[in-house]
């Protein structure tokens, strides 16, 4: 489908009313895994095409431009209001976080599967081993202190069990830079960088907003602030991949065309009928977003909407339910290949061949002073003296030799060397 060749409505028919924006939230005991997964990334698109739209109008002193800016910001954010008030609130923050783990693994394996251009995804491959991690320390602190099974929630599409451990994910801030993409890049790679980014962002901002509101525990608390540390790293990561040098309202049409792709893939694999009509709905919109996007890049700009995106046929769609089991034998295999890595500046590399003086290891024992206090590693800890061995949701033993073992957590992997 090329969405620029399809009719949309009038823009002022994308206006809703209140009815509209609170519809009748998801049941989280029925629900499937993969509907909370899509309502996050979803929501996290529009915040990310609402938070952009914000910047342009900060920093262009046209009014007029502000005006238009600010009529099609505010049908965005009643889309992020319908998404949002999607959820439901019986489910607790521990359990919406374990959606939001899962997302960033199963998003980040089908993305980095699919990635043509070998630099973005060995970027998809270096954080998808640490969101792999999260959502384990994320799943032992549930089934800990709400007695909840991550298995049950991840609806067994995702493997739950040590990634690349938290603790060595902390980074001096100058080895979260990467190079960015280049302007001719494809649009499947311009696609995977914008919502990987916004996916990414939402979940920094969830972290960072909401963890000091975990009502169960310091512990639990800790936690959410030491991965909300790391989720700005991705971010950074992230975010230096995107074109830098496209113009506002070419990033613009950029945001529009894939919030249509996001919608359209989502809408075609939905089994639960309210978020299908959401996200049809939700793709209609879209559409005059799109022309209307077109429309201020004609006006402002004096470009076609061609100049920007030739070629404006949708990639294969995302799927989620499809790729479930692909994605388990491809974490498999990242995990075995390259557990123990990290970056310097641009590059990713083995820890064993980084300079003993580098400042990786100087930053990250700065920062994990005292390692019985990270709260990443006291959790895993705690929940082994408890019941005598961690949680986990596995299909096999773990493809890493050293990390199988389920009395001990593992702190040196890819933290130093020789480990």
């Amino acid at each position: 489908m090329n969405p620029f060749n399809e009719k949309p409505c009038k823009i002022e028919k994308c206006v809703s009313d209140w009815k509209k924006l609170y519809p009748t939230a998801y049941n989280k005991h029925d629900t499937d895994a993969y509907t909370k997964v899509r309502t996050i990334l979803l929501n996290g698109t529009e915040f990310e095409q609402a938070w952009f739209m914000h910047q342009l109008s900060r920093h262009t002193a046209d009014n007029n431009l502000r005006r238009d800016i600010a009529f099609l910001r505010n049908l965005e954010q009643q889309q992020q209001k319908r998404i949002s008030f999607f959820k439901p609130k019986d489910e607790t923050m521990l359990e919406t976080t374990i959606s939001y783990e899962q997302l960033a693994v199963d998003l980040t394996a089908i993305l980095a599967q699919t990635e043509k251009n070998k630099y973005v995804k060995a970027a998809l491959d270096f954080a998808l081993l640490e969101d792999f991690d999260h959502l384990y320390r994320f799943s032992d602190l549930l089934e800990m202190e709400q007695g909840i099974s991550g298995e049950k929630l991840v609806g067994s599409y995702t493997e739950i069990m040590p990634g690349r451990p938290t603790i060595a994910e902390h980074r001096h801030p100058f080895d979260n830079v990467r190079r960015s993409i280049s302007c001719d890049a494809s649009l499947a790679t311009k696609l995977h960088t914008m919502t990987i980014t916004a996916a990414e962002q939402q979940t920094m901002n969830f972290y960072m907003n909401l963890g000091t509101f975990y009502p169960t525990s310091d512990l639990g608390r800790k936690l959410f602030l030491e991965i909300a540390m790391v989720e700005e790293e991705h971010v950074t990561q992230y975010e230096a991949l995107m074109d830098p040098n496209a113009t506002w309202l070419e990033c613009l049409l950029m945001h529009e065309y894939a919030e249509c792709y996001l919608y359209y893939s989502a809408m075609n694999e939905e089994t639960n009928d309210v978020a299908k009509k959401i996200w049809t709905a939700h793709f209609e919109q879209e559409l005059a977003h799109l022309h209307y996007a077109a429309d201020l890049l004609k006006k402002y700009e004096n470009k076609e909407w061609a100049q920007v995106i030739p070629n404006a046929e949708f990639p294969p769609l995302l799927a989620f339910n499809d790729n479930c089991e692909k994605n388990k034998h491809y974490i498999r295999n990242i995990l075995k290949n390259t557990v123990g890595n990290t970056s310097v500046l641009e590059e990713y590399t083995d820890l064993n061949n980084v300079p003993d003086d580098y400042e990786y290891f100087k930053y990250n024992s700065t920062v994990n002073k005292s390692p019985s206090y990270v709260a990443s590693h006291k959790v895993i800890d705690t929940y082994i003296n408890e019941f005598g061995e961690d949680y986990r949701f596995t299909v096999a033993d773990h493809p890493v030799k050293t990390l199988r073992n389920r009395k001990e957590d593992n702190i040196n992997i890819a933290r130093k060397k020789d480990c």
